[in-house]
């Protein structure tokens, strides 16, 4: 047999003998370790080693290697129960457990090797078996990087749509991409998927995977996301949404009011120009008379502004858009109307010089752009409907503001006003003045004489002495008088008197002491359920005998009734029989035949025969049957 065959079985012979969970070297010691052995970057990796003893056998010791290419490196053992470490390097992560199992803390990827167990049994051989250590790390969540720019639809080569990249993650992951929650695969037409991996200075792999594809106006309401899966865990969540900007051409325009409905002079109007395209186009606009009129936009380009508009902005307006992608215009129209009112005009504007008695004609005109409604207030109160106003007869009383009030029909909040001052002229009238008045002698009075007049009256007191203060609210005038009480204004009162050039009038203020308070009877108590009159108050009245006497009548009235009902109810009673009565309560009305003429009441007893002994005389004699039975009671007198 030549070399190169002899290689060959030997090499045959090796991979057999590293099959799992084998025996060692042909003796009669058996070692068993699991093929493969996986766990995280970061965490405690234990490689168990079992040995199948004799029974009589006992280990002489405990090696274990690592398979760097094909050369074995020893890295700790274990001789009669004692740890060493062969390597200086590892003594502190690598540990041998009671059992034989080699114990890695803080894996990395550097420990990512074939590991060898040998046991030595002395005189009964040495066995071995080896495992692979896998290392992994799940990699971080997908991160988004979104194409810039715009992307042209319809156009025959590929866009990049964007790039999902995955980071620190071990072995190599999987990225899959999605559009609207649809997995995507690359066709080499329509959609293309680009892998890229990056090996860190960590160990760790960046993966990055590029999408292009061919891109449709559809394709702007898309949602594109991307997904990580790992060998050694559950996909990742997905990364974030993105939609891509897709630029198409304008096929429709839009042109409308943004405004309050109906709008109205003194609004602010907004014509908004709206073109379905990505870019928007150029917007211009334009008032259409009798030729157009281009106009400044404002706010991008795409809105006509008026602020507090005005009627003269009435008329017919189009909007422009010119796409630049295939420069194509697009045009839209619209009307806007811009409802006016204007304040009403009231003729005779001010009449002047009314007298009790006239009659005065008013009419109410005004400008608007449509039909309005007129009516008539006076004081705040409608009175009347339509453009006149008729007022006939007309007296003091009917003077005051009028407005002629006017409504826009089609803008029902659009509402203008005119108002007109009417005054009638009168001799002056008092307004509810009192006549008496309590006040205090020494003290001081105030007094107020309250005028209506037109035209201005003249107020004038009696006295002079006091102080007077006026005021005035429209046609009504107002003069107080402030002055002292003396025994004289007592006894003369005063006078308040108002007068103009159609006539005078005259009021008396009667002044009246205020009683003073009586002092406490003691015999009775202090009383104070009377209280001091205040000054200006109207004086109590006492009781007159006529009073007194009524009183007196009711009282007798009440009591018959009461008395006439308390009979009724005792008879009730008696007739019921709730009520007994015998023959010893029983009484009678009689006319003895001695007495005919003559009114008597006889009382009848049935006593027992020891209460009659009360009805001895002082003497002790006993009366007869007569004088002990019978009383007579003369009722005429």
């Amino acid at each position: 047999m030549s070399c190169r065959r002899l290689a060959r079985f030997a090499l045959g012979c090796l991979l057999i003998a590293s099959c799992c969970w084998r025996g060692g070297t042909g003796s009669n010691v058996e070692v068993f370790t699991p093929e493969l052995v996986e766990e995280a970057i970061g965490t405690v990796a234990v490689i168990p080693c079992e040995v199948k003893l004799p029974e009589d056998g006992n280990y002489a010791y405990v090696n274990w290697y690592t398979m760097d290419r094909n050369t074995r490196k020893k890295i700790i053992y274990m001789i009669q129960g004692k740890q060493h470490h062969a390597e200086p390097e590892f003594q502190d992560r690598l540990s041998m457990s009671a059992n034989f199992s080699l114990v890695i803390s803080k894996v990395t990827l550097k420990d990512a090797k074939v590991y060898v167990c040998q046991v030595g049994l002395g005189s009964l051989g040495v066995g071995e078996n080896r495992t692979e250590l896998r290392v992994y790390k799940i990699p971080e969540s997908p991160e988004i990087l979104e194409s810039d720019g715009g992307i042209t639809a319809s156009d025959s080569k590929m866009h990049t749509i964007g790039r999902c990249v995955s980071r620190n993650g071990y072995p190599t992951p999987t990225i899959t991409w999605y559009k609207n929650k649809e997995p995507l695969s690359a066709d080499g037409t329509e959609i293309e998927i680009r892998p890229a991996v990056t090996m860190e200075s960590s160990g760790l792999i960046t993966l990055s995977s590029t999408l292009s594809a061919r891109v449709t106006k559809e394709d702007r309401h898309a949602n594109f996301t991307c997904q990580v899966s790992h060998e050694k865990g559950k996909a990742l969540p997905q990364s974030k949404s993105f939609k891509i900007n897709v630029h198409y051409p304008s096929e429709n325009i839009s042109f409308q009011i943004e405004a309050q409905s109906p709008v109205k002079e003194g609004d602010n109007v907004t014509l908004r120009c709206k073109a379905d395209g990505n870019p928007e186009p150029e917007y211009t606009f334009h008032k259409v008379e009798d030729k157009e009129v281009e106009l400044p936009s404002t706010v991008g380009g795409g809105e006509l502004v008026f602020h507090s508009v005005e009627r003269s902005a009435s008329g017919l307006y189009r909007c422009k858009a010119l796409d630049l992608q295939n420069f194509m215009e697009l045009t839209a129209d619209l009307n806007l109307p811009v409802h006016y009112l204007d304040v009403p005009t009231i003729i005779p504007e001010q009449p002047k010089h009314l007298r009790e008695g006239d009659n005065l004609h008013l009419a109410c005109s005004t400008t608007s752009s449509g039909p309005v409604e007129i009516h008539w207030e006076r004081n705040g109160n409608e009175i009347t409907k339509g453009h006149f106003l008729n007022l006939t007869s007309m007296r003091f009383e009917m003077s005051g503001n009028y407005s002629c009030v006017a409504r826009m029909l089609q803008a029902p909040s659009l509402v203008r006003s005119k108002q007109v001052l009417l005054a009638v002229h009168a001799k002056p009238l008092l307004a509810s003045p009192k006549e008496l008045v309590l006040v205090q002698k020494g003290k001081m009075a105030k007094l107020t004489c309250t005028v209506l007049s037109v035209p201005k009256p003249k107020i004038t007191w009696s006295i002079s002495n006091g102080t007077i203060l006026s005021s005035r609210i429209n046609f009504q005038y107002n003069s107080t008088l402030t002055v002292q009480v003396t025994e004289e204004l007592l006894d003369s009162g005063i006078n308040c008197s108002a007068e103009n050039r159609l006539g005078r009038v005259e009021h008396h203020f009667r002044l009246e002491q205020i009683p003073e308070k009586k002092a406490p009877d003691s015999s009775k108590g202090n009383d104070t359920s009377r209280e001091a009159e205040e000054p200006g108050s109207i004086p109590k009245k006492e009781p007159t005998k006529q009073e007194s006497r009524g009183i007196i009548i009711v009282a007798v009235i009440v009591c018959i009734l009461v008395l006439s009902i308390l009979g009724a109810v005792l008879y009730f009673l008696h007739k019921k029989g709730r009520l007994p009565c015998g023959r010893s309560g029983k009484q009678e009305i009689t006319r003895p035949e001695a007495h005919k003429d003559e009114i008597v009441v006889e009382v009848k007893s049935d006593k027992l025969p020891e209460e009659a002994m009360l009805l001895q005389g002082a003497s002790g004699e006993k009366r007869s049957a007569g004088d002990q039975g019978e009383k007579y009671i003369d009722l005429r007198n």
